[in-house]
């Protein structure tokens, strides 16, 4: 009857000897209400043993004996039978049993105990009271141990994913109408308040993370669902609403909207409001994750109209209707159900989810008759109001809180009921395929039964209708990360969705009805003619769409994809009185962005659409001109327009077969457009940019490379327009690849080489050497550009700079001219006497060499700017050794005598270069000694010895010398270490 024991086996294993446990279960009306086991493991529900035992009951009822309950039993025994059964009882058990016995004995003959006051006993075979609830066993403190263990594992892949099974479980319990559903999700809501966590996100302002907050989410959706159960009692309901306003008035309670940043002013809250505006944020009143489950607890089913729509197919409306039925019906005498959407919507997930599935699905249609008849209300209104908000160009919003990413999911919610009444269950639908994905659902039209005239709908047309109404809804963007996050989210899921149908003639009808209305809908429809500034974008929506749409109306698909592409929060400015929704107060302030957080993957979504249009319309000249112009008018970003040029570029030119020129004219146009955005502003993708805009242009021909050659001004810097375009389409390469005649590529080189001089004129610093290299072949643009960098040479150029071109001069065959260059670059050289491994320094050791090469002449005219730029005493010895070692004039420059004479370091030049290296020696020495430490007197003492050869050059170098060391011997005398290793190597 109610009471089960036996013994189960568990047979011995490799490393387990066989075990025995004794099982007991409960049983009252069909459930199981409490188990034990000898085994001792805990879970949520029930162990191997028990599970092995009940099935063992139910599938071999004749192998277990019943029995009466054991009250029965007792009562056909007389006096000596009971008292035998007693003690054998006792002698069984007297371990266990004896304390036990001994005081209900007690109790039992003392006249006035309790349990003399009650008649009868207890019998635990005998199943409880009809009025009695009944649960099945649920292990409480397994439920609780369970949900702290997974929470406190925080963001591990696994925990979240335990968590949402739990949630499922919660939803089966629900659907099988178990009482325990709702206990069970007490006991994990308990246990997500008291996730220590909370706490510290809230002290420290952040918010929840991404992974917990979408649990949260969907613990209040499931409470929504508890609270709704159509057949609940009220005392359940009420005691319900108790717990959740003490949970939901818990300072820790995580907020819809997700942020606790909301009870802190908003930023933009905080900016002066303009008159009208001052209720903010801190007014709103406080909205948690209960907060819709709460307001949930008022609505109730006693609706006399509801109640028929949920129970009857055939609900029409009389053929005489009363005062305010018409409100009812719309024109057909189909029911209407006119409660606000997503609240409606709460209702059928509530039906479904406590196993109401027929019913849900009645309560579904009602709810599309009804958005079908306010679609036809609003295009009618706007068809009156059209040429007025044309002009205007603005709307107002009436949808302040979107169906898609609302925390209830309505469209969601109706979809999956529509789709589940139409999915053909295949024998191994459960089966997974090879790939390891579970294969998608397979559906069947399944006609909508109505007591009107046969429509000709089916569940599936009404689902794919309802997801493109609550898809393309013109709504807000909401504030704050966490809710624009679930907009985008949610959006993905139901297109996922979507693309699991097979899309018919039957759902490509529905497809195209629904995108006309989008179209022309008005403020209705974030694809109507105008929107809002702040409406959610219809990118990834139109992307699907468009698809979608494109084997079957391609000019449908491009209109709607078109009027897709818009962004407008990037495009206007908010107007500073928009009094149209004051609680949505960003965008009352007037800013160029207000907070969008997801304003990077709204772009990127818009740069996907744009992508999937270009690929679609190849080869299609007039549609690749509409898309390249939504493309140049709605896309900000320069590096997503840059991947689309890349995209267009890539499907233009594919690999084995010949390149589209259409497309590669749209990808080089976009590339112009990236080019003519980044040019003045810093870009750190720039060389990669320019690089690949020449490429491209190569790729479109000759006449193209032509026009970026000589519109560069507008399109790149002198310095990439040298270097990296002018160099690259002069280029052999690029030469070959074009396999030009003679006269394009002197075209060609013309066109460099006129922007290689624009350029250096510009800059000549970086674009000089760069100009002479492209102009080496024609003889009177070398020389223009030699004479604009003599110009320049006094004004706008380094040292550096100067040594480099003359050094490709000499290269070249024009030693004068090195010679010129870097005689300027020596006035613009200083070295000091510490210098001596500075960078400059091989550019004046070439520059006396080559000036030493040239003659007497020139050599003459370097020293006294060598003496002037140089106090670096080891470089100036080191010019005045090499200038001793070999006569000038060696260059052998016809029509020059060269004496073939060494030069005497007595006579000039060389001896003004003599006693600059005299004089820069003294005071390097002395400026060396003012600080110098013991471990450097080695060094220092070289230094003397390096200085003594350079004294010795001259005539009286050694007397010089000596008085020198002795000068530094009184000076110094202080340092007499310093000075005694002076004297031991100099004496």
């Amino acid at each position: 009857g109610f009471h089960l024991s036996g013994t189960v086996t568990e047979p011995a294993t490799a490393t387990e000897p066989e075990m025995t446990y004794k099982v007991a279960i409960s049983f009252d009306r069909c459930k199981i209400t409490s188990v034990t086991c000898g085994c001792g493991n805990k879970d949520i529900f029930y162990c191997a043993h028990v599970v092995a035992l009940s099935l063992y009951r139910i599938r071999k009822p004749d192998q277990v004996k019943l029995r009466l309950p054991i009250s029965e039993t007792l009562f056909q025994m007389n006096r000596d039978q009971l008292q035998k059964f007693v003690q054998y009882l006792i002698t069984a058990h007297h371990t266990e049993v004896l304390p036990t016995a001994q005081k209900l004995a007690d109790e039992i003959l003392s006249s006035n105990s309790e349990i003399n006051q009650v008649h009868g006993a207890p019998d635990p075979t005998a199943g409880a009271s009809i009025d009695d609830e009944n649960c099945w066993h649920l292990d409480e403190e397994q439920v609780r141990e369970q949900v702290k263990l997974f929470l406190s594992q925080g963001g591990y892949y696994g925990s979240g994913k335990q968590l949402n099974s739990m949630f499922a479980k919660v939803r089966e319990m629900l659907r099988m109408r178990d009482s325990n559903g709702a206990r069970m999700l007490t006991l994990i809501t308990e246990q997500f308040m008291a996730d220590p966590r909370l706490s510290l996100w809230r002290q420290q302002g952040t918010g929840i993370t991404e992974k917990c907050r979408q649990l949260w989410d969907e613990l209040g959706a499931l409470w929504v669902c508890v609270v709704l159960n159509p057949h609940c009692k009220l005392e359940e309901k009420s005691c319900w609403l108790r717990q959740l306003r003490k949970w939901g008035e818990m300072d820790v309670c995580p907020l819809e909207d997700g942020n606790y940043g909301n009870e802190l002013p908003n930023i933009t809250n905080a900016l002066t409001q303009s008159s009208g505006h001052s209720q903010d944020s801190l007014a709103r009143p406080r909205r948690t994750v209960f907060t819709r489950a709460i307001e949930g607890c008022d609505l109730h089913w006693q609706d006399s109209h509801l109640q028929r729509i949920i129970s009857s197919d055939f609900y029409v409306s009389p053929s005489y209707q009363r005062e305010g039925e018409s409100l009812l019906f719309n024109s057909q005498g189909q029911p209407l159900w006119l409660e606000h959407v997503p609240t409606a919507c709460a209702r059928v997930d509530a039906l479904r989810s406590h196993g109401y599935p027929r019913e849900a699905l009645r309560l579904t249609v009602a709810i599309i008759n009804t958005l079908r008849l306010q679609q036809q209300r609003q295009l009618e209104i706007y068809k009156h109001q059209k040429k007025e908000l044309l002009q205007r160009g603005a709307t107002t919003i009436t949808n302040l809180e979107g169906w898609v990413g609302h925390p209830l999911n309505p469209i969601g919610c109706l979809f999956l009921t529509l789709t589940e009444a139409c999915r053909l269950e295949e024998e191994n639908c459960l089966e997974i395929s090879d790939s390891g994905d579970s294969k998608p659902p397979v559906y069947q039209h399944v006609p909508v039964v109505t007591g009107s005239q046969d429509s000709g709908e089916s569940y599936l047309s009404l689902a794919l209708e309802v997801a493109l109404m609550g898809m393309g809804q013109q709504r807000v963007m909401p504030e704050g990360l966490y809710a624009q996050d679930k907009v985008c989210r949610n959006e993905e899921q139901i297109i996922a969705r979507l693309q699991d149908l097979e899309l018919d003639p039957v759902l490509v009808q529905t497809l195209r009805k629904q995108c006309i209305l989008l179209l022309e809908g008005g403020p209705f429809s974030g694809l109507g003619e105008v929107i809002h500034r702040e409406s959610v974008p219809m990118h990834t929506f139109a992307k699907y769409l468009f698809s979608a749409l494109l084997p079957h109306d391609a000019d449908l698909a491009y209109k709607l994809a078109l009027r897709a592409m818009r962004l407008p929060v990037l495009e206007t400015t908010a107007p500073s009185g928009d009094v149209t929704h004051p609680h949505h107060l960003v965008s009352v302030v007037p800013s160029r962005y207000p907070r969008w957080f997801t304003l990077g993957h709204l772009e990127s979504q818009q740069c996907e659409l744009a992508s999937t249009m270009l690929t679609a319309a190849k080869g299609d000249m007039l549609r690749l001109r509409t898309v390249l112009e939504a493309i140049q008018k709605n896309i900000h970003s320069s590096s997503l327009i840059f991947k689309l040029a890349q995209d267009a570029f890539k499907i233009a030119t594919p690999a084995d077969s010949n390149s589209d020129t259409t497309l590669l004219n749209v990808a080089l146009e976009l590339g112009l457009q990236v080019m003519r955005m980044t040019l003045s502003t810093l870009n750190w993708r720039r060389r990669e940019m320019v690089r690949w805009l020449v490429t491209c242009a190569t790729e479109v021909g000759v006449r193209a490379l032509v026009s970026i050659l000589q519109s560069w001004y507008s399109l790149f810097t002198p310095t990439e327009a040298t270097s990296i375009v002018a160099a690259t389409v002069m280029s052999h390469n690029t030469i070959l690849r074009l396999s030009l005649d003679y006269p394009q590529r002197e075209e060609l080189a013309s066109c460099a080489r006129t922007l290689a001089l624009q350029c250096a004129m510009k800059d000549p610093q970086n674009c000089a050497l760069s100009a002479l290299t492209l102009c080496e072949k024609d003889h009177i643009a070398f020389e223009t550009a030699y004479q604009i960098v003599i110009d320049a040479a006094s004004t706008g150029m380094t040292y550096t700079q100067l040594f480099t071109i003359a050094r490709y001069m000499e290269h070249r065959g024009y030693p004068l001219r090195a010679f010129k260059l870097a005689s300027l670059a020596m006035t613009h050289l200083n070295l000091a006497y510490n210098q001596d491994t500075h960078p400059a320094i091989n550019d004046v050791l070439w520059a006396c060499a080559l000036s030493h090469s040239l003659g007497k002449n020139e050599l003459a005219a370097i020293i006294p700017l060598v003496v002037k730029s140089v106090h670096c005493a080891t470089v100036l010895s080191d010019i005045l050794r090499r200038c001793t070692m070999t006569a000038p004039g060696l260059a052998g420059i016809p029509g020059r005598r060269n004496s073939g004479k060494l030069m005497s370091t007595d006579k000039a030049p060389l001896r003004q270069l003599l006693d600059a290296t005299i004089s820069a020696y003294i005071n390097t020495t002395h400026s060396r000694l003012t600080h110098i430490s013991p471990r450097h007197y080695g060094e220092f003492i070289e230094f003397l010895s390096k200085a003594r050869e350079t004294f010795l050059l001259a005539q009286d170098g050694h007397i010089q010398f000596a008085q020198f060391i002795d000068n530094l011997k009184q000076i110094y005398k202080g340092k007499k270490k310093l000075m005694l290793l002076v004297r031991e190597r100099f004496g």
